[in-house]
């Protein structure tokens, strides 16, 4: 719902590998031929991370070399490559826009701990932030929100950043500060409409650009039934913050959004009731009660 997500890179990749795909009365017909898939040059139009995924775990069976160009360069990336290198993959470059993989016969079996969920942390540092609350979130990898942690001490925030954890103080209304999102190490668009809760309530007007999905403002409506005062033009909100918000009964249309409405209900006064949170469960693990250890008053009906 947040835009389109199309498959061509995913398609070009395995073309480009020697797959040979086909569309049939609306299905994907692949097949590869008998002497297997071939390394190739892949140069990407645009950074996807889903069709860096695609590549990378595509071409690491393929005979030869690879090289991916104008890769994503997100931390999921870099796990991913991490466990295949467990696995037996022959891998460089990841993290960087070019990743070079040259094929091997066979990956093993492996164990892998997946890395941290920046996107939930982040989340979490909001909900800090918002209530003018004091949390520490545990077993993250700080270096992976650099962008968006600096965002947070611009608008007043505390951050004080150690090994693998952070911790977020907030003692006062937050300060308005304009954002963009973009690709790492930017501004995640995964943190956006989070943030712009958090603008919500600022004292004073920020901008907040989205540049990666031209759908992502569906929660803005929802925030304005909150009391926020948001405008949008284009691929650009404009939110002048209130003194508080008020509860009321809001729609989530996505995963982010869902986040968003429920960091609202948390400073809305009275009650707000969030219909639609069956995305949430998506990226966020026992939210409800992550949030009521940390005091939240916060229950899903059933």
């Amino acid at each position: 719902a947040i835009g389109s997500r199309p498959i061509d890179l995913h398609v070009m990749v395995m073309e480009a590998l020697g797959a040979d795909v086909t569309f049939d009365s609306g299905f994907i017909v692949g097949s590869v031929p008998s002497e297997g898939l071939r390394g190739a040059k892949i140069n990407f139009p645009k950074i996807s991370v889903g069709a860096t995924e695609s590549a990378i775990m595509t071409a690491v069976l393929a005979k030869g070399q690879t090289i991916i160009s104008n890769a994503a360069q997100e931390p999921e990336i870099v796990d991913i490559v991490t466990c295949l290198k467990k696995a037996g993959a022959n891998i460089v470059g990841e993290g960087s826009n070019t990743i070079i993989i040259n094929g091997v016969e066979k990956l093993k079996k492996l164990q892998h701990e997946v890395v941290a969920d920046r996107i939930e942390a982040g989340s979490f540092a909001i909900a800090a932030s918002i209530t003018m609350g004091d949390i520490e979130i545990r077993n993250i990898i700080p270096k992976n929100l650099k962008k968006f942690l600096k965002t947070l001490e611009y608008t007043g925030s505390k951050v004080e950043i150690s090994k693998n954890a952070i911790k977020i103080c907030a003692s006062k209304r937050p300060l308005p500060y304009n954002i963009f999102t973009e690709e790492y190490p930017g501004f995640p668009t995964d943190l956006q409409a989070q943030y712009m809760t958090l603008m919500a309530i600022a004292d004073g007007k920020s901008k907040i650009s989205e540049n990666i999905f031209e759908n992502r403002f569906m929660h803005v409506p929802e925030l304005i039934r909150m009391g926020a005062r948001i405008s949008v033009n284009k691929q650009i909100a404009t939110v002048t913050g209130v003194n508080y918000l008020k509860a009321a009964k809001v729609m989530a249309s996505d995963l982010r959004a869902s986040m968003c409405l429920i960091l609202g209900g948390l400073v809305a006064l009275g009650t707000t009731e969030v219909d639609g949170v069956y995305h949430l469960d998506r990226g966020y693990e026992n939210l409800e009660g992550k949030l009521s250890d940390l005091g939240a008053n916060i229950r899903r009906s059933r």
